[in-house]
């Protein structure tokens, strides 16, 4: 009851309540859609957003992203927030989910592939891309891997090169150019780099979304470090306030969203998943 009441307290407060001159934010300094150190990414829009409900000058602490994020940033007190955080996050305070996105297949629209199984036969058959981080694929290759589809996949490294401009774009490149049958791509950068081809191409999101415990479909938040429940609170005031101008600019950049069922979540999201994206 006393943690409820203090929840309830928090949530009154105004979006300016937390004196915060400067929310410091770590942000990749070359991760488009998402981000860059020219704020040309949708996380930067966001940062801009809510930094000023805060009334807080925004300060971007530029970091690459690799393991033990929350560790290296948040824990060490190099910035105050982190954005494109799973909701289920363990290791840091998370907000309440500002989108919910899937991971999707991409496919050129004159080849009339019209896939949206993992398990469809047809994937026999295909040489699938899809993003490698570190030594391992994205996580739809579990369910590839247990049919025995290993030695389809072609793997393009998510980070690419020290220095090298949009590395996940080459997966999407690849689709246009046929050197892959299809990708298999998490939504924000298969709405985003698809959108900047001259080739069109067709996203429609993958099924079934989890395969036993690995998840293809994820709640995305913001993340405080722990202890500092003031600021989420507040933030999570920023979110509701500026719902319809999260989601637009989410929509500007392509962002496939899906509704979150019964669940909280901003009311502007479509009443149910969105079954395709062109």
């Amino acid at each position: 009851m006393r943690s409820f009441c203090l929840s309830l307290v928090l949530l009154a407060l105004p979006l300016g309540a937390v004196d915060l001159k400067t929310l410091r934010v770590c942000a990749d300094p070359n991760n488009l859609p998402f981000s860059n150190d020219k704020a040309e990414g949708f996380e930067n829009r966001l940062s801009e957003l809510l930094a000023h409900d805060l009334g807080a000058k925004l300060e971007y602490v530029w970091f690459v992203e690799r393991k033990s994020l929350v560790k290296n940033t948040l824990d060490e007190g190099r910035c105050d927030m982190l954005l494109g955080v799973p909701s289920t996050l363990q290791d840091a305070l998370v907000t309440r989910p500002y989108y919910r996105s899937s991971y999707v297949f991409v496919s050129r629209r004159d080849r009339d592939l019209h896939l949206n199984s993992l398990l469809d036969d047809r994937l026999d058959k295909w040489r699938i891309g899809m993003h490698v981080v570190g030594d391992d694929y994205a996580p739809p290759s579990v369910v590839l891997g247990r049919r025995g589809l290993a030695a389809n996949l072609k793997g393009y490294s998510l980070f690419g090169k020290y220095g090298e401009p949009n590395p996940p774009a080459r997966l999407i490149d690849a689709v246009a150019s046929g050197d892959v049958d299809l990708a298999i791509v998490w939504g924000p950068l298969a709405g985003y780099f698809a959108q900047h081809e001259k080739t069109a191409l067709e996203i429609a999101p993958v099924s079934p979304s989890s395969f036993g415990p690995v998840p293809f479909v994820y709640d995305i938040s913001l993340a405080v470090r722990k202890g500092n429940e003031p600021l989420r609170a507040a933030l999570d005031a920023a979110l509701r306030h500026d719902c319809a101008a999260v989601q637009s600019i989410l929509k500007q950049y392509a962002v496939p969203l899906l509704a979150r069922e019964g669940k909280e979540s901003c009311d502007v999201l479509p009443e149910s998943p969105v079954a395709s994206w062109h």
